[in-house]
């Protein structure tokens, strides 16, 4: 007779959940980091805009020094410089003005689990409390809405919608291309 283990906790306990709703309130957010883990990898930049009602109220954007140089790949990928983050602030100084900038707001973001791991997990290594808020991802929506398409990602979806990004890999102009993609497809949804 075989025994069962038990289920192990989850990674994250806390961490809100994933919604596939039609909300005219929510703040989308996006995060630039020198990797793809949160335990070994840096939160280089910050961004996020408040949405009420369908419309913009607010942004914030703010570039982290991460304490160590940036590997070339980031660089290239995201434009960001060792010189853009030699003056600003530590994560440690930014993320809770950050986190209470999002509230307790859903979140809308492209592969926006990875962001949430990201900020749950250094929130906690910050001794801050970690990030709760349910989210809505737009490449789970799309995937949803759009099963016949290949590939969702960011860049995918602005082409299909006709969204012109300012930049791509740049955490504010991430967050208004995210948004400008979820108004349309709340469209359909």
């Amino acid at each position: 007779m075989k025994t069962r283990l038990p289920k192990p906790p989850p990674v994250r306990p806390y961490k809100g959940k994933s919604l596939l709703l039609a909300l005219d309130d929510y703040t989308a957010v996006d995060i630039e980091t020198t990797g793809l883990s949160p335990k070994y990898s840096a939160i280089i930049e910050l961004g996020a805009v408040k949405v009420r009602a369908g419309r913009v109220r607010d942004e914030v954007s703010l570039l982290v020094n991460p304490g160590f140089s940036l590997p070339p790949a980031i660089t290239e990928l995201t434009g960001i410089t060792d010189d853009m983050l030699w003056t600003a602030p530590p994560l440690s100084d930014v993320l809770e003005y950050y986190l209470d900038f999002l509230g307790s707001d859903v979140l809308l973001g492209h592969n926006v689990h990875f962001d949430v791991n990201f900020l749950y997990d250094k929130a906690l290594r910050l001794g801050l409390p970690p990030v709760r808020n349910d989210f809505v991802d737009t490449m789970r929506l799309s995937r949803r809405l759009y099963p016949q398409y290949g590939h969702h990602r960011l860049a995918d979806l602005c082409e299909r919608f006709g969204v012109v990004p300012d930049t791509a890999h740049r955490a504010l102009a991430d967050c208004y291309s995210a948004m400008d993609c979820y108004e349309l497809m709340k469209l359909e949804m």
